[in-house]
């Protein structure tokens, strides 16, 4: 075999490697670090672009529904977000805030369970009375607006629901507690105010027994007289007490000129309801006194007086009383004969009519229309009484046209009877 020998490669003699490279290299361009997206960066990113995409779309496909649909679901909550709180604040929060929260609590069910379609008078009840329970535990002031409030409510919500007899029994034991309360405890807290608050209360209390004793439901006059008596006599003591000793520092207020006028005008309709007219046209009278000289309830107050004196029967005087002459008694005149009366009768219905066309709104509302026609067709019955039908039958035709301008149904039909009544005369 022939053996040949590789020829051995030379070694070359070479400069180290970092020498033979380039002294200078040229920079690539560098890019900002940029770190990766999380997860909910991307949804979120993709979201937005979704929810963009789809109110262009919406927007191209519908105009004009798409956004006004859009702006009232907007307008709809910005009106929850404001509504609602304020609605907690000022209708669940605001008239409860002067009772402690387990009496303002059992207050919010009862008045859930008295209005509306959630009535309920024996739930109602139940949850008013638990209320006056949890007051009395906690030591609230049973003579305190808020407690005889409450005990109001009970006596209204009964009246509400044609329930008299036990409306007026809540007010009766609301009577007789206060004026225990004054009688015992009142001196006491007289420089207070609560005296005078309590004692006001028990006025109200009496007028209000007094009108729901007149109603058709009831029909007590006499319990009627009996309250309304107390009443007047009760705000007239304590107003001319204050007139003579002068009101105290911390006394109070009394009753203004308009409520002891209310309380007059309720003792003479009761007087007139019972045909005791001559003793209902003296408090109509006082009660006009109070009463603002440019109301539309003083044009009420004269028909009261107009027609209370057109009716007026007093009782005869007896002849021991007219020749007395002893200083002791008070000199006693003539009761006015039948024509004094109706000529004075008819003074007052003129002056109501005219003061109602004198009465402009805004002062001017329902009752001046009313008293108006009421007037009209009072004329006309007086003139039907004097005899003079011919006069009447035109104040007739005239009463009934008012009343029909007015709506006025009761005054159209009556004003009609009355034609055809002195038709018959003629």
């Amino acid at each position: 075999m022939l053996s040949r020998n590789l020829p051995r490669a030379a070694v070359r003699a070479s400069r180290p490697l970092c020498e033979a490279l380039p002294r200078s290299f040229t920079k690539l361009p560098t890019r900002p670090c940029v770190s990766p997206l999380t997860h909910q960066q991307q949804l979120g990113r993709r979201h937005r672009s979704t929810i963009g995409t789809i109110f262009k779309e919406n927007t191209k496909r519908n105009p004009i529904i798409f956004p006004f649909a859009v702006g009232c679901v907007a307008v709809v909550a910005t009106f929850a977000i404001i509504y609602v709180p304020w609605y907690y604040k000022n209708v669940i929060v605001a008239p409860y805030h002067n009772f402690p929260e387990p009496v303002a609590k059992k207050l919010r069910r009862a008045i859930y369970y008295s209005r509306g379609s959630n009535l309920d008078l024996r739930e109602a009840n139940k949850y008013f009375r638990q209320a006056l329970a949890a007051a009395t535990e906690l030591g609230m002031d049973p003579f305190s607006p808020e407690i005889l409030g409450v005990k109001y409510a009970i006596s209204n919500l009964f009246e509400q629901q044609g329930n008299f007899p036990l409306a007026c029994d809540v007010l009766e034991i609301m009577r007789v507690d206060c004026q225990r309360w004054v009688r015992e405890f009142g001196d006491k807290h007289r420089l207070d105010g609560d005296r005078s608050r309590v004692l006001k209360v028990l006025v109200q209390l009496d007028v209000k027994l007094g009108e729901l004793y007149m109603s058709k439901y009831m029909n007590q006059p006499e319990d009627a007289e009996k309250r309304l008596v107390e009443a007047v006599e009760t705000a007239l003591s304590e107003k001319l007490r204050r007139e003579k000793d002068g009101v105290k520092e911390g006394e109070g207020d009394w009753l203004n000129e308009q409520e002891l006028g209310g309380a007059l005008e309720s003792l003479g309709s009761c007087y007139e309801m019972n045909n005791n007219h001559y003793l209902a046209t003296p408090l109509f009278l006082q009660a006009l006194t109070l009463c603002p000289p440019k109301s539309c309830h003083a044009v009420v107050l004269m028909n009261n007086i107009s027609s209370s004196l057109a009716q007026s029967t007093p009782p005869p005087v007896s002849p021991s009383s007219t020749t007395t002459t002893s200083p002791s008694h008070f000199p006693t005149t003539p009761a006015p004969d039948r024509a004094t009366l109706l000529t004075q009768a008819t003074q007052w219905a003129q002056k109501a009519i005219a003061l109602a066309a004198d009465i402009a709104p805004p002062n001017r509302d329902e009752e001046c229309d009313l008293g108006c026609a009421v007037a009209t067709h009072n004329l006309a019955e007086f003139l039907e009484m004097q005899g003079r039908f011919k006069e009447a039958r035109l104040k007739y035709e005239e009463a009934r046209s008012v009343a029909k301008a007015i709506g006025f149904q009761e005054g159209v039909e009556r004003a009609g009877e009355g034609v055809k009544r002195v038709g018959g005369k003629m």
